[in-house]
């Protein structure tokens, strides 16, 4: 078994195109010999998002803190502390911070040979 506080794992920030004021944690991955999921915490500053992106594997997400838009070509979905969503395979998203002042957070959960 293994137990770790979020905070205590370093973050790094998102480098991808549109990414801004957002950054990742993973909380468990390879480097933990997890065969099958990473998990991943994003911290978003105030008005930072993802960048809108697609890719070929689903992954799971639950808001831990703030509220957080989920932008979709059907438009934006604000979510917020303890919503969660399913993202499916291939649909273009972004995840949006919707507060100019306070910070906000997410897990997320990919398969392991898909973690990036």
């Amino acid at each position: 078994m293994l137990i770790k506080k979020i905070d205590d794992v370093p973050a790094a920030v998102v480098q991808m195109e549109g990414a801004k004021g957002v950054k990742v944690r993973v909380i468990f991955g390879p480097a933990d010999d997890a065969p099958t999921f990473a998990m991943r915490a994003f911290d978003f500053e105030p008005g930072g998002n993802t960048p809108y992106h697609s890719h070929p594997f689903e992954h799971e997400v639950i808001v831990l803190q703030g509220r957080v838009a989920v932008v979709t070509e059907d438009g934006d979905s604000p979510v917020a502390a303890g919503d969660t969503v399913l993202m499916p395979s291939d649909q273009t998203h972004q995840f949006k911070n919707l507060s100019d002042t306070e910070p906000a957070r997410l897990i997320c959960l990919v398969p392991i040979q898909h973690q990036k």
